[in-house]
């Protein structure tokens, strides 16, 4: 497969919320984006400060922008903060250092992309993961 499809999309933000719930996560803002970088799917929980969405893209553009899951860009920014000030004034702040942005591969390649925020960012990104097995990716 070489795109991201709707129903995919939209099964990513389904079981990233369901497992919110099953955790009794905070309210999560979900958003899933092609690997343009265009917004396929999102949602935002009762509850969500206005903000979380925009955080979430930030975070789901940040992991396509430079290939890699928000967690990992996180550890890499505090060894090189020169550089990736710079990355976050190139990409015009759409970029956040913290985990729940994360790639979605299908095989092998990426197709796109999941940004959670609204609890830890630890558990922003348990939620992506699960949702990004609910939709068999």
């Amino acid at each position: 497969m070489s795109a991201l499809i709707l129903a995919q999309a939209q099964a990513i933000v389904a079981g990233a919320l369901a497992d919110a719930r099953a955790q009794g996560l905070k309210p999560l803002s979900v958003i899933v984006l092609d690997g343009g970088g265009h917004p396929i799917a999102f949602a935002r929980e009762d509850g969500a400060s206005f903000a979380r969405l925009d955080i979430a893209r930030a975070k789901a553009a940040g992991a396509l922008a430079m290939d890699a899951d928000t967690s990992v860009l996180a550890e890499r920014a505090k060894g090189n903060p020169v550089f990736f000030q710079s990355v976050s004034v190139v990409l015009e702040g759409r970029i956040a250092f913290s985990p729940g942005g994360m790639l979605v591969k299908s095989e092998g390649q990426i197709v796109g992309a999941v940004g959670i925020s609204g609890d830890t960012g630890e558990n922003d990104e348990a939620a992506a993961r699960a949702g990004i097995a609910a939709a068999g990716l």
